[in-house]
């Protein structure tokens, strides 16, 4: 878990958002599914801290953003989370 997930999901709370946990599925899954305003999101948190190079999405993950249909955003601080609840 990215040093920057407890505050990102406090955040959005905050912000009137429903936030589930996804991180302990594994296996390239996104971190959070993010609800508000009958909308849904599939965030992967990243922490925006580290070298661009340890931010990079793993195999795992590079996969499962390919195949997936829905929505997943990758997101490294709170103000992109944020910026993602106003669209």
């Amino acid at each position: 878990m990215d040093s920057n997930h407890a505050e990102i999901v406090r955040a959005l709370r905050q912000a009137g958002a429903s936030v589930q946990s996804l991180a302990e599925i594994g296996d390239g899954c996104p971190d959070i599914l993010v609800g508000i305003a009958g909308k849904n999101f599939t965030l992967e948190i990243k922490d925006g801290n580290l070298p661009p190079s340890k931010q990079r999405l793993s195999a795992d993950e590079l996969t499962w953003h390919k195949l997936w249909r829905g929505q997943v955003r990758v997101v490294t601080s709170v103000s992109e989370a944020l910026a993602i609840l106003e669209e």
